[in-house]
């Protein structure tokens, strides 16, 4: 399942003309070579609009993407994205082509005013849920894809960077 669902990444990248900027190559072959305990990436307490304001900015005078990763520490999903998001190959390319910001969305009950910015009224569909944002436009790029990443688990570490590269510039 993993492999197919793999397949079916890089076929969609293909077919949609793949990223001008590449992906990283990732050396972990799966989700068991990653560090562990996986990491716990979302404060329970930050000021989550204040946090996306912020690195809404820094993207914008640095010329990134702002990345906004919508979850909860409950979410095994979540934490598989944030353990491979911490692999130094990836989180080396991540801080050259984004401006990531964590937000604790807790069970789908806090800091909803953050993907309601970006079009979601109602609830999300699943998390993790991942908004690519022009930072000067405020604009999201990748509607229609923000829960690609929702089953993070059936995925091995090469189709998440690969997902993650699509959207990159």
């Amino acid at each position: 399942m993993r492999m197919i669902l793999s397949a079916v990444v890089a076929a969609a990248l293909a077919s949609a003309g793949a990223a001008a900027v590449p992906a990283p190559r990732v050396k972990a072959q799966s989700f068991e070579q990653l560090a562990k305990p996986l990491p716990l990436p979302y404060s329970q307490t930050a000021p989550a609009m204040a946090a996306v304001d912020k690195a809404r900015a820094r993207a914008k005078a640095s010329g990134k993407l702002l990345l906004i990763d919508l979850g909860g520490n409950w979410c095994l999903d979540c934490r598989i994205l944030a353990g491979t998001m911490e692999l130094p190959e990836v989180e080396g390319w991540l801080k050259k082509h984004y401006e990531l910001v964590s937000v604790d969305v807790g069970r789908f009950d806090k800091n909803l005013d953050v993907p309601a910015r970006y079009g979601f009224k109602d609830r999300l569909a699943g998390v993790p849920a991942l908004l690519v944002v022009d930072p000067k436009s405020d604009r999201l790029i990748n509607t229609g894809k923000t829960t690609a990443l929702s089953d993070a688990r059936s995925m091995n570490p090469q189709g998440l960077a690969d997902y993650l590269a699509q959207f990159a510039r």
